[in-house]
């Protein structure tokens, strides 16, 4: 168990008057490409919108959200992540600072790039810490 604990949470239910931005949930960031449809800017109270972070356009729209094609979207968005060593850094940043909450306005909580995102960043933190 890493000491930085990364959360997932729909960018829907992070909505100012849903959450108050003084919940216990630390640093809020969004790792959408694309703003949620739907929430005004100023209804989601946010610490950095990292996009540099998200699946590439091609990778988003050949996915599709079509889980037969999971398996294969995590190998070609890990390949995307290492390929951009200086925004996961950015990422990491946030995490070694505390909590943080990653936001996605994904319908499909089981199949989203976050849950990817989360795994990789929480890989990337144990590797720095030991375990004692």
């Amino acid at each position: 168990m890493t000491a930085h604990e990364i959360i997932l949470r729909r960018a829907y239910d992070a909505r100012a008057g849903v959450h108050a931005r003084t919940n216990p949930h630390g640093a809020q960031l969004l790792v959408d490409r694309l703003w949620p449809r739907g929430i005004a800017k100023t209804e989601l109270p946010i610490d950095a919108w990292l996009k540099e972070l998200t699946p590439s356009t091609a990778l988003r729209k050949w996915f599709g959200h079509d889980p037969a094609k999971w398996d294969t979207f995590r190998s070609r968005y890990l390949a995307e992540l290492n390929a951009h060593p200086k925004a996961v850094e950015q990422a990491l940043e946030w995490c070694r600072r505390g909590e943080v909450t990653l936001l996605s306005g994904a319908k499909d909580t089981s199949h989203t790039h976050a849950i990817i995102l989360r795994d990789f960043l929480t890989e990337q933190l144990d590797q720095e810490t030991p375990n004692a």
